[in-house]
């Protein structure tokens, strides 16, 4: 049986007494299952105890839980642990044993924990810095869909770090993780769309690109990220200076290009 995380929060006031009696269940039914050594439950308890869904947040309990699934050979569970021993949650800060972790379950096939293991090459934090080995296992993870693994596979293939730089190859991997949604790199791409560096010259592609990029902006000041919202305006800006140089028929062009792509990107995550 699969185990399901039970993403509800202890404090919902709208929550009526039936649905806290059914989560309840769930939790403690959950709960059972890892006691009597179930990995998968393990894990999910221990995602509850992370964020604080359904029980109170303890990142000690947290790293407990996984610590038996790790044990018993989860990847998810490694690569969970990992990242607790990378911030120092529960655990005391260690980079080394985050690096045991993530190669753990980097090693399973695991793509969070191959993109973490290249991170630590990468900067050489818990290894000494290895750009080779960087690429290797951010190649690994993007090769899975990982969109971040694609953005710096896209910047160190830009910057020649690691490997020959090859623009071509870094707008490969820019797309892969534009088509994911993935803010920098649409704005890396309409870059490059601008001046023809590693594509064509094409500013009805810029242009589509950085209105993506710039429309990642949020006014919610429930969700909003300052940073995210400061390069969303470096696009906005990127995206109306072009449009300064382009003709009704071009600009008309690119807002249907950048349409079509939102409406189709929306539907693939339903």
């Amino acid at each position: 049986m699969t185990d399901r995380p039970i993403f509800m929060p202890t404090t919902s006031a709208a929550m009526s007494a039936s649905d806290k009696k059914k989560i309840q269940a769930e939790v403690a039914a959950t709960r059972q299952r890892a006691e009597q050594g179930n990995a998968s439950a393990q894990v999910n308890l221990g995602v509850m105890y992370k964020n604080g869904l359904s029980v109170p947040q303890d990142y000690v309990e947290a790293v407990a839980w996984w610590r038996k699934a790790a044990d018993q050979g989860h990847a998810t569970a490694q690569a969970n642990l990992g990242e607790m021993y990378t911030l120092g949650l529960g655990v005391p800060q260690d980079d080394a044993e985050a690096v045991s972790l993530f190669r753990l379950a980097a090693d399973q096939g695991h793509r969070d924990g191959q993109f973490n293991l290249g991170v630590k090459y990468d900067i050489g934090i818990g290894v000494p810095p290895d750009g080779v080995e960087a690429v290797a296992w951010y190649r690994q993870a993007a090769d899975q869909g990982h969109a971040t693994a694609q953005y710096l596979l896209g910047l160190i293939y830009s910057r020649g770090r690691g490997v020959p730089r090859d623009d071509v190859e870094a707008a490969r991997w820019y797309r892969k993780a534009a088509d994911q949604g993935d803010a920098t790199s649409q704005s890396s791409l309409g870059s490059m769309y601008g001046t023809g560096q590693g594509v064509p010259q094409d500013c009805v592609e810029a242009h589509k690109w950085h209105n993506l990029a710039a429309s990642h902006f949020t006014s919610d000041e429930q969700e909003q990220d300052l940073v995210a919202n400061a390069y969303a305006l470096v696009d906005a800006d990127a995206r109306d200076a072009l449009a300064k140089q382009m003709t009704p028929a071009q600009l008309a062009d690119a807002q249907q290009r950048a349409s079509e792509w939102q409406a189709a990107f929306d539907a693939r995550q339903k």
